[in-house]
């Protein structure tokens, strides 16, 4: 078999950033097929993907993708670390995969390589440097930011590095592939003209950031998007936008996200996962005195904590995300479920499985559910099942249950 493509992405939704990002690694790698493993219907930023799972899939075939698979969502939601360990361990398990291919601010892997060789091996210089940032009341971010600055001693060559998240993701990528000695060889595909997080919108540029696109998502009029999108992933987000199964922000879900903080005691609070340092009396507090996460978030600003640690945190509160559940979800080999495919999908999946026979791939939840044993793998499935139930309580129209049973798979021919 020719050479085959990784790619974990989020894809919300696919614009022609993605579009560049996909051609240009097929190009550098020389692929012929390619496995996105994409998050679900939350993101790692702690938001609901603007549109569901299975049309994020469709985006992506239609764009060049051959095999889409889905990360768990206790991976998805949870930090770049769990989030890229989780994604690699999938990929890693696929026993075909040839490169990864990732989105970097940079760009250079000798200076991500540098990073990630210090994070791997935790020198004590380093962490004393860390433990003594953190003293400050930094959050880890910044913390790990400013020690390894200090530790690499190279400002000109390694500033800002840490502070863009495409390469924070890489990282972690590169961490995770080394951590469990994968075969999978890296390649870092710089940015091209937008920012990961760049909120302006250009009315020159072709290409503009996932968030700049969902921006312009909150207005009635989406149509200068037509040129910063492929046609077929604008024409279902339109689509997607008129049936009024959109998922704009967090905000959608302001009352069950207030209701279950105001229902949990604070020991409960305190369960979830990312909730450290008497962090739960501050998100009680707050529930019991706001009635949207736009206050609540304000509420509990803290420079200890990041804004998107805090939205993750609120969604672990409604899909019952717990300190447990994330152990459970490092120590566990996930699950292939599969999303959607084209013919060269279909082909890959046949080699998967001829190559990893005891491999769990899931083409019908409902089976997957009747024939397995392992009771980890389907719990984290329920998590899955759970997370597309209160994700379309979000939708303004047709907001059904138990999609993971109903929805067919994807194909495109």
């Amino acid at each position: 078999m020719s050479n085959v493509l990784g790619i974990v992405c989020e894809y919300n939704p696919f614009h022609n950033g993605h579009l560049y990002h996909l051609t240009e690694s097929k190009k550098i790698t020389n692929s012929d097929y390619s496995v996105a493993v994409i998050s679900g219907n939350f993101t790692q930023r702690g938001e609901p993907s603007l549109v569901n799972k299975w049309l994020k899939t469709e985006m992506a075939l239609k764009c060049g993708v051959d095999l889409v698979i889905e990360l768990p969502t206790v991976y998805a939601i949870s930090s770049a670390e769990n989030f890229a360990h989780g994604a690699i361990k999938i990929l890693d398990s696929l026993n075909i995969v040839d490169f990864l291919a990732f989105g970097s601010e940079c760009g250079d892997m000798s200076v991500l390589d540098d990073i990630v060789n210090v994070l791997v091996e935790e020198p004590k210089a380093y962490t004393t440097l860390l433990s003594h940032e953190l003293s400050k009341g930094l959050s880890f971010p910044k913390a790990r930011e400013n020690a390894l600055m200090m530790y690499l001693g190279n400002i000109r060559r390694f500033a800002n590095i840490l502070s863009a998240p495409n390469n924070i993701l890489g990282i972690e990528y590169l961490k995770a592939l080394k951590k469990q000695s994968s075969m999978i060889r890296p390649i870092a595909i710089k940015r091209k003209e937008a920012e990961h997080n760049d909120n302006l919108f250009s009315s020159s540029s072709r290409i503009a950031s996932a968030t700049a696109i969902r921006n312009v998502c909150l207005s009635d009029d989406i149509t200068e998007l037509q040129r910063v999108m492929p046609e077929s992933s604008y024409t279902i987000l339109e689509d997607s936008i008129k049936k009024g199964n959109v998922v704009k922000n967090i905000s959608a879900f302001d009352k069950e996200i207030i209701y279950m903080l105001r229902k949990m005691s604070t020991s409960e609070i305190s369960e979830l996962a990312d909730v450290v340092e008497g962090l739960e009396h501050s998100l009680k507090n707050a529930a019991n005195s706001c009635n949207s996460v736009v206050e609540l978030l304000t509420l509990v600003d803290s420079k200890r904590y990041t804004k998107t640690r805090i939205q993750r945190i609120l969604l672990y509160s409604i899909l019952g995300i717990t300190k447990k559940d994330i152990q459970l979800s490092q120590s566990t080999i996930p699950y292939i479920r599969v999303l959607g495919f084209n013919e060269n999908g279909k082909n890959l999946l046949s080699e998967i499985s001829r190559r990893n026979p005891r491999l769990n791939i899931v083409t019908s939840v409902k089976k997957f559910l009747d024939d397995s044993s392992n009771k980890n793998l389907k719990y984290l499935m329920q998590k899955d099942i759970w997370a597309s139930n209160v994700y379309t309580l979000g939708f303004e129209y047709e907001s059904k249950a138990n999609l993971d049973f109903t929805q067919k798979l994807i194909t495109i021919k």
